[in-house]
């Protein structure tokens, strides 16, 4: 049963770990039991529903849209995971974290009226985000899966359109060993009736085959709306009514997204797609596309910190990812050497990570990582000696401890890369910030 009212914890982190030690699964796919606890909480706002799946990309995707919608004046909740630093990143309301207070009584409603069914903590977590925004009643509400799509918690809630970003290999215990058998579950998402676009150019099969049997309307990055553009700026391009096409839509003379990256256009082209198929609910002008793409800012994808040496943060943790990473290492100009802070969890595909961007390091300081599927740094190494990789490899209990030791190391004009999981960057970022103050 539920707690006591009197029992349930008076803070966000009583709460946390509460949910910690309650569901030692973390894990549990499936809709029948979230579905049941967010019927029971009450009814819906009456909000726009944008969701965002996809291997990589979903977070830049999440950050875009909110600026942009924000910049038009909507009010905006957004859900994302994980978070890095703090667990009120994962709930936002107009641009800005929620406070404590809110989480806590997102929690206690969700409690209130979960009865006997059990629920994960990603699943309590995205059944308070949900009762904080009905609280809230913005206009549009912008929620991140967090894993595959189908038989995600965030799927419980019907998407006015929804978005897959890109399809690759990761999380194979729980979604298939392919890019069609992940690619069905990506597409999960869409509904039938209603928009749906795909930011994969290559997509799988099985992706366009359920959109196509549920009668979804599909739009795909290079066939239905695509980019192009120069050093300078860019411009979009779609058919009105994909596959039939119809009428050419182009929008030039874009300037870049401040997100830093060689893939962020193929986001942009794909956020605005979602934009304007919700158009006549949710009108965005020229100027706040342009304005939110200028603003947009998203920590640990390719975060570049001022000074010297440079300092990137990436939370490129599949192959996928750091292919993407690798190319735009290359595009960032010369530095005499990279030292690299790497920190894994044991069940990704930590010598394909590392194939693709060993030719851009010179120096590895692996990081050890908590918790049962973190990594230790001796164990790190040996899957990268597996690899291939005969350059200098140092090892450290900590990703701040392999930080503070490539700081010491680097020459001025050297880089300094720390990435991986999302755990190895939140502790680096936590040592920068704790620097700073």
């Amino acid at each position: 049963m539920s707690a006591s009212i009197s029992a349930l914890p008076q803070t966000l982190d009583g709460w946390l770990q509460l949910l910690e030690q309650r569901h030692a699964q973390s894990i549990r796919l499936g809709l029948d039991r979230v579905a049941a606890v967010r019927a029971a909480l009450g009814p819906d706002p009456d909000a726009v529903v944008i969701t965002v799946g996809g291997t990589n990309g979903k977070g830049s995707c999440c950050a875009m849209l909110e600026a942009i919608l924000l910049a038009e004046g909507y009010r905006v909740g957004c859900y994302t995971s994980p978070h890095l630093l703090k667990y009120n990143e994962r709930v936002r309301i107009d641009g800005k974290d929620v406070d404590d207070e809110a989480l806590v009584a997102g929690f206690a409603a969700v409690e209130a009226v979960r009865g006997d069914t059990p629920l994960t903590y990603f699943e309590h977590g995205t059944l308070a985000a949900w009762s904080v925004f009905c609280a809230a009643r913005p206009d549009v509400i912008i929620l991140e899966v967090g894993l595959g799509g189908r038989l995600d918690a965030v799927n419980v809630f019907d998407a006015d359109c929804a978005l897959v970003t890109s399809i690759a290999l990761d999380h194979m215990d729980y979604l298939g060993d392919s890019r069609d058998a992940i690619g069905f579950e990506k597409a999960g998402i869409f509904r039938s009736g209603r928009p749906a676009v795909c930011g994969d150019p290559q997509p799988p099969a099985t992706l366009l085959a359920h959109a196509e049997a549920i009668g979804a309307q599909l739009w795909v990055s290079g066939r239905d709306f695509g980019f192009g553009g120069d050093r300078q700026q860019w411009g979009y391009w779609r058919y009105e009514t994909p596959p039939a096409r119809g009428a050419l839509v182009k929008r030039g003379g874009l300037a870049y997204p401040a997100l830093r990256g060689v893939n962020q256009l193929l986001n942009a082209a794909a956020v605005m797609t979602v934009l304007e198929t919700l158009r006549d609910r949710v009108p965005v002008s020229m100027q706040a596309i342009r304005q939110g793409l200028m603003l947009v800012d998203v920590p640990g994808r390719f975060q570049v910190l001022p000074g010297r040496p440079a300092v990137v943060l990436d939370v490129a943790h599949n192959p996928q990812a750091a292919g993407v990473l690798a190319e735009n290492l290359g595009s960032m100009g010369f530095y005499p050497e990279t030292w690299a802070v790497f920190g894994m969890l044991n069940d990704k595909d930590v010598e394909g990570v590392v194939d693709l961007i060993k030719g851009r390091v010179d120096h590895w300081l692996l990081a050890g990582l908590p918790g049962p599927r973190g990594l230790k740094a001796e164990a790190l190494a040996e899957r990268l000696r597996a690899a291939g990789v005969e350059a200098d490899i140092r090892c450290f209990d900590a990703p701040a401890d392999a930080f503070a030791a490539a700081q010491q190391a680097a020459g001025e004009g050297d880089r300094i890369l720390a990435f991986g999981s999302f755990l190895t960057v939140a502790d680096v970022l936590a040592a920068v910030k704790a620097a700073r103050h």
